[in-house]
């Protein structure tokens, strides 16, 4: 890192020569020991951390996409991050079982699928194969795709910095954003769609102009990527016409001046849209007649059978399962309680994800973005009207990258679906684009105010080796991480889900057991995978459900299930210590368990709160799923109980 600090030392002493904000002559070290830091940091922690709840679908399901030609398991996601985490899995010949009950079970209904995935993908990881090192193959494709992202974000913020410098500093904000270090090396959806949105929309100015065909095919690959990775990427569908507004709103300079030409201009920005719209249909449509080549029709009963049904319906199969997919989603997104700082909500609320950006973002790089901003503010106010943050021929560039984030913050604030930091990545990945134009605005204002834009400079220098020393810090419990804003209250009182614990923290807990020699452990973890691949004395626990024999013992608890999951605040009166920077905490359990309802016991079943905000007659969704996961002979009966409970739900709503 030594070479990064002396590089941009030159960017805030003494200023001496015009061209020292503007050129960096060898960006090549700089940007390969910051992508190496990343490495480091977000693969050193992911070595260490046990499967997360989302993993243990994702990673069978994108093998058996793979060696199977056949996409019945996690419809309700897009293949593509399964499928470049699986590659790796696949040529080292991970072994899946298809003759096993939950790949058969899960070839009837779609609600089928949904049980059977998990079931499918625990044996896979836990029973055919060996857990760590299948799970870190799966992970290492993720981080490769992190790494990506971030090279992208350079390479973008240079162009719209005008320099290097630019591109440097959206790279310090990326690799040291706990985000991306704790969900980038994961089998999960959210990073791979934020890289492929910023190429859409990097790429959605030249639609404007004259763009080769090849233009056109880069769009519609880069659309195509989004849509292959989350279904929430039609949002996109939103930014096209938000970004055409607002230029009607505010004209740019690249923008013909007379009426006409002004009219043929947008007619043919929609054309090559529609055109790339068009290329990336194909793409998405290709992919998934592939990866579905070997899947039964019969779901696709709608079509009778005759001499050519069969055909007919593999060519259709591909919308059929993108369309079920998405219904599934649509399902699954809707209003679901939420938490957030210490109070539970029903539904989601307006404010959870801008609160998220302020707790869980380094606050030096908060810090960047006050500075930027009172920047571009102080360079506006001169009267100089040649003063311009952005390049000349990047306006529109810039336009797309704040109208997009506009748009993807926006519908965050309005879906009722509030569970993770993760799902607010595209947003963090466009804000960090904004820190681009900085160093160049600071070059204007040397010329208007030599003394501002030198304590401006150090100001950035400083902040961005604070928000380095944070990520180091803070390694490798970056699940946990809550910037001081916290005021010292624990994490349990302001987040939720993934944003504190996502059951990722089981080594850690494994190592509490041998640092005390304890021949066993009760576990209330925030999952329901088996923990005893990670934690051997574990014992299966409920932290609402204690029972009179589990006195005077340790109980390890993830901090979700305190106010959150659960109702276990009783547990805060007993001596604890805290595990894996707060994801977990580990409690010395009284001789005598005071009984539910007194003080220092458990809370009464009418004050029970349940994991996802899901309990089906008073019973946690996690112990009906811990129940078929370890036994799939369990699918069909608790597919019946599933069934009748929506069928006496029914009847009462009537």
């Amino acid at each position: 890192m030594g070479n990064v600090v002396v590089s941009a030392g030159c960017l805030a002493s003494p200023f001496q020569g015009t061209n020292k904000l503007k050129t960096l002559q060898s960006p090549t070290v700089p940007v390969t020991l910051l992508l190496l830091l990343m490495a480091l940091l977000a693969g050193g922690a992911a070595r260490r951390e046990s499967v997360t709840v989302d993993e243990v679908a994702h990673t069978g399901a994108g093998v058996s996409y793979l060696q199977k030609l056949d996409m019945r398991m996690n419809e309700e996601h897009p293949p593509l991050a399964k499928v470049l985490a699986a590659i790796p899995l696949v040529i080292r010949r991970a072994r899946a079982d298809y003759s096993d009950i939950s790949w058969t079970f899960s070839g009837q209904r779609m609600f089928n699928e949904y049980l059977g995935e998990w079931v499918f993908g625990h044996s896979f990881l836990f029973r055919w194969n060996d857990p760590v090192a299948t799970l870190w193959w799966a992970r290492v494709a993720m981080l490769a795709v992190t790494l990506l992202l971030g090279f992208v974000l350079y390479a973008f913020g240079s162009q719209l910095g005008e320099s290097p410098w630019g591109g440097l500093l959206c790279l310090v904000a990326f690799v040291t954003m706990p985000t991306f270090l704790a969900f980038g090396p994961l089998v999960i959806t959210d990073i791979v769609v934020a890289l492929f949105w910023i190429l859409a929309v990097w790429q959605l100015p030249a639609m404007w102009h004259s763009p080769s065909r090849r233009q056109v095919l880069y769009f519609g690959l880069a659309m195509a990527g989004a849509f292959l990775s989350k279904f929430s990427s039609g949002l996109l569908f939103f930014v096209f016409p938000a970004v055409t507004l607002s230029m009607r709103w505010r004209p740019l300079p690249e923008q013909p001046s007379d009426q006409a030409e002004r009219r043929r201009w947008r007619r043919r920005a929609w054309r090559n849209i529609t055109k790339g719209t068009l290329w990336a249909a194909l793409f998405v449509y290709l992919v998934y007649l592939i990866l579905s080549w070997n899947q039964s029709t019969d779901s696709f009963s709608v079509i009778p059978h005759f001499s050519t049904s069969h055909f007919l319906r593999r060519l259709l199969m591909p919308i059929w399962i993108y369309l079920r997919g998405l219904i599934g989603f649509a399902v699954g997104a809707t209003s679901r309680p939420t938490y957030i700082l210490g109070h539970a909500f029903p539904h989601g609320v307006w404010f959870y994800f801008p609160t998220l950006f302020l707790l869980k973002s380094p606050l030096a790089f908060l810090l960047l973005l006050l500075l930027a901003a009172a920047v571009a503010v102080t360079i506006k106010r001169r009267n100089n009207s040649q003063l311009s943050a952005i390049p000349a021929g990047m306006e529109l560039h810039w336009r797309c990258v704040w109208v997009s984030l506009a748009v993807f913050t926006a519908a965050c604030m309005l879906n009722r679906l509030d569970i993770s930091i993760r799902h607010f990545s595209i947003a963090l990945a466009l804000t960090i684009l904004l820190l681009a134009p900085l160093p160049r605005m600071l070059e204007l204002l040397r010329h208007e105010n030599w003394g501002a834009a030198r304590a401006a400079s150090w100001a950035t220098i400083g902040l961005a080796m604070i928000a380095m020393v944070t990520a180091i810090r803070a390694y490798p419990n970056y699940f946990s991480f809550i910037n001081t804003l916290a005021m010292a209250r624990p994490g349990y009182e302001l987040v939720n889900d993934s944003n504190l614990d996502w059951n990722q923290a089981l080594p850690q807990v494994e190592a509490f057991v041998n640092r005390r020699g304890l021949s066993r452990v009760l576990l209330d973890e925030y999952g329901f995978s088996d923990p005893h691949p990670y934690v051997g004395h574990a014992q299966v626990w409920y932290c609402q459900q204690p029972s009179s024999t589990d006195g005077g013992q340790w109980a390890v608890v993830s901090a979700n299930l305190i106010a959150d999951g659960s109702n276990c605040r009783w547990l805060l009166k007993y001596s604890h210590e805290q595990l894996a920077g707060g994801s977990m905490y580990a409690f010395m359990l009284p001789a005598v368990i005071p009984a539910a309802g007194e003080p220092g016991g458990p809370p009464l079943p009418s004050d029970y709160r349940y994991f996802g905000g899901m309990g089906v007659g008073g019973v946690d969704m996690r112990i009906v799923f811990i129940n078929f996961i370890r036994d799939g002979r369990q699918l069909q009966p608790t597919m019946d109980r599933f069934q009748a409970a929506m069928k006496a739900q029914s009847k009462k709503k009537q």
